[in-house]
C-alpha cells in the first residue's frame, strides 16, 4: 500500500508539471522523487508499466487541459512519448546498483536531459510538452542556466535532485550526506550566478517602443461569420465571389491599419500584428501588402504583418506568412511558418531560415508562433525577435510563457504578439516587460519599451553541446554498467535501501 500511495502521489503531482495552464513549479521537483522511488521498488515489470502509464496519463492530461484535441493520433503520440519519458527510470533501475555512487547518481539526470533533447529532435512537439524547464516560469535566477545549457540543464537539475533525494531516502547513514551536499552546492551556485546575471547584466540602457495590435473583436467575428458561410475549405473561400468575403476581410485590414496609425502617433517605432491577423485571397494578396506598405511609409514605422493567404492551389490551399516592412515601405522579408501545427495547419512548411535585418533599433528577427518551440531554430544572432502568434484561451498563457526560455537561451529580447491568448514582451533575462491577456482585456493592444541591444550567450555559441554530452553520458554509463563486474554478495549498494527498510514486497532487486 505504501508503494501504491507513492505512485499515486507522484502521478498526481506529475499532472501539475506538464507545461500546461495549471502547472505548479514545486510539483516538478517533487514528482520525480516519488516516481523514482516507485520505479526502484517492487517487481521490474510493474515499475516499468506504472511509470509508462503515468507518463501516458500526463501527455493525455496536457492535451485535455490545453484543449488540443483527441483522436487516435493523439493517443498513439501519448503512448510513444510516454515510452520515451520512461526510459530514464528504466536505466536508473537497471544501472543504479551496478555503478559506484557518483555514477549511479548521474544516470537519471543524464537520462532525463537526454530524453528531453531527443523529444525535441524526433517529435513534432519541440518544447511544447515533456520539457521540465517550462514548469519553472518566473523562477528567473534558476532559469538563467538555460543561457549555458539550454532548457535541458534545468531538467538535469530537477532529476539530479530526485536521484540524490532517493539516495538519502534509501541510505540514511552519514554516507548520504556528501552527495546531498554536492548537489546542494551546485544548485546554490547555479541560482547565485543566475542572480548575479539578473542584477549586473541588464541590457535596458536603450529601448524602443514596440506596439502589438490586433483587430477589434467585432470585426474579427464578422469576418469569421462571413467565411463560415462559404461551404468547403480554404480553396472554396479563395474561389468564392469577391463580394462574399472581401468586405469582411477588408474591414479587418482597415481596423489593423487604423490601430497601427494610432500606435505610431503615440510613439511606437515598431508595430507588430499577430499571426494570420489579416486574411486575404491570393488574388488580393498584393493589394493587402501594398496597403500595409503605404501605412508603414506614412507612419514612419517598422511594421510586421501576419497574413493568412487563401489559395486555389493545393495541397495546402494557402500559406501562413509574416512580412516586415520598413519606414520607406520596403518589404524586408517574407517569412513562412516553418512548423505548422501537425493535424490542424495544412500549410507547406517554410525553409526554417530565420530572417535577420539591421535597423536603428538593433537586429530584428522573426519566427511565427509554434516555431519558437524549437530551440535549435531559435539560436539567432539578433537583438529583438518578433513572434506573431495565434493561440486560444486554454493554451495562450502557457504557450507564451514557454517562449521566454528562448529569450534567455538566445540573449535577445522577444515580443510575442498573440492574437488569441497572452501577448508578452521579455528582455534577454526573461523578465516580463509588458503583458496583455486578449480575453481578459478584451483587446489585442500591448505596448512595451524593449531593449535594443542583446548579447551573446554560451548556449548561442555551443548550441546543444550539454544535451549531447548527456546523451553520450547515458551511453557511457550504460556501457560501464554492462562491463563492470557485479558486486560481491553482501556488498553495500549505492542506491538500494538498507535491508531493514523496505518490506519484501518492495524489494529493490531487479527481477
Amino acid at each position: 500500500m505504501k508503494r501504491t500511495a507513492i505512485f499515486l502521489a507522484g502521478t498526481a503531482l506529475l499532472l501539475l508539471a506538464v507545461g500546461g495552464r495549471w502547472d505548479v513549479a514545486a510539483a516538478a521537483w517533487v514528482f520525480p522523487v516519488l516516481l523514482l522511488r516507485f520505479s526502484r521498488t517492487g517487481r521490474a515489470w510493474s515499475a516499468v508499466a506504472g511509470i509508462w502509464a503515468a507518463n501516458v496519463a500526463a501527455a493525455l492530461f496536457w492535451t485535455w487541459e490545453s484543449k488540443i484535441g483527441g483522436g487516435p493520433v493523439v493517443m498513439i503520440g501519448a503512448v510513444a512519448i510516454g515510452a520515451l519519458r520512461t526510459v530514464p527510470y528504466v536505466l536508473d533501475r537497471w544501472l543504479s546498483r551496478r555503478l559506484p555512487v557518483w555514477a549511479a547518481l548521474l544516470v537519471f539526470p543524464a537520462g532525463v536531459a537526454a530524453s528531453e533533447f531527443v523529444l525535441t529532435l524526433v517529435t513534432p512537439f519541440g518544447t511544447a510538452f515533456g520539457v521540465l524547464a517550462v514548469t519553472q516560469y518566473g523562477e528567473l535566477p534558476l532559469l538563467q542556466v538555460a543561457a549555458v545549457t539550454g532548457s535541458y540543464g534545468i531538467g538535469f537539475l530537477i532529476a539530479w535532485f530526485a536521484s540524490t533525494a532517493n539516495h538519502a531516502w534509501a541510505d540514511r547513514t552519514r554516507r548520504a550526506a556528501r552527495p546531498s551536499a554536492v548537489f546542494a552546492g551546485v544548485l546554490l551556485a547555479v541560482v547565485a550566478v543566475g542572480g548575479v546575471r539578473l542584477a549586473f547584466f541588464s541590457s535596458a540602457q536603450h529601448t524602443v517602443r514596440i506596439a502589438g495590435v490586433g483587430p477589434r473583436a467585432e470585426v474579427r467575428e464578422a469576418q469569421r461569420a462571413a467565411l463560415s458561410r462559404i461551404p468547403g475549405g480554404r480553396r472554396d473561400i479563395a474561389a468564392a465571389p469577391a463580394g462574399a468575403v472581401r468586405p469582411a476581410m477588408r474591414a479587418v485590414e482597415d481596423d489593423l491599419l487604423a490601430s497601427t496609425r494610432r500606435e505610431a502617433a503615440a510613439g511606437a517605432k515598431i508595430v507588430v500584428w499577430p499571426e494570420s491577423a489579416v486574411a486575404t485571397r491570393e488574388a488580393d494578396e498584393r493589394a493587402t501588402i501594398d496597403a500595409a506598405r503605404a501605412e508603414a511609409r506614412r507612419d514612419g514605422v517598422y511594421l510586421e504583418i501576419g497574413v493568412s493567404v487563401y489559395s486555389t492551389t493545393g495541397p495546402s490551399y494557402g500559406k501562413d506568412e509574416a512580412l516586415l516592412i520598413d519606414p520607406t515601405g520596403t518589404v524586408l522579408w517574407t517569412y513562412q511558418k516553418a512548423h505548422p501545427i501537425p493535424g490542424s495547419e495544412p500549410f507547406k512548411p517554410g525553409d526554417g531560415r530565420v530572417p535577420v535585418v539591421s535597423t536603428p533599433y538593433g537586429r530584428l528577427a522573426n519566427v511565427i508562433c509554434y516555431d519558437a518551440d524549437f530551440p535549435a531554430m531559435m539560436r539567432i544572432r539578433a537583438d529583438i525577435v518578433l513572434v506573431p502568434s495565434h493561440d486560444w484561451r486554454e493554451y495562450g498563457d502557457a504557450h507564451t510563457r514557454k517562449a521566454s526560455l528562448r529569450a534567455i537561451e538566445g540573449g535577445y529580447a522577444l515580443f510575442r504578439q498573440d492574437g488569441a491568448g497572452v501577448t508578452s514582451a521579455f528582455d534577454r533575462q526573461g523578465r516580463v516587460l509588458a503583458s496583455t491577456d486578449t480575453f481578459a482585456a478584451g483587446e489585442e493592444t500591448t505596448v512595451a519599451y524593449v531593449p535594443t541591444r542583446g548579447g551573446t550567450t554560451v548556449y548561442d555559441v555551443i548550441g546543444d553541446t550539454f544535451a549531447w554530452l548527456c546523451l553520450g553520458a547515458v551511453g557511457a554509463l550504460t556501457a560501464y554498467g554492462v562491463v563492470r563486474r557485479h558486486r560481491a554478495p553482501g556488498a553495500p549498494s549505492s542506491s538500494a535501501a538498507p535491508a531493514t527498510s523496505p518490506a519484501p514486497a518492495e524489494s529493490s532487486s531487479v527481477r
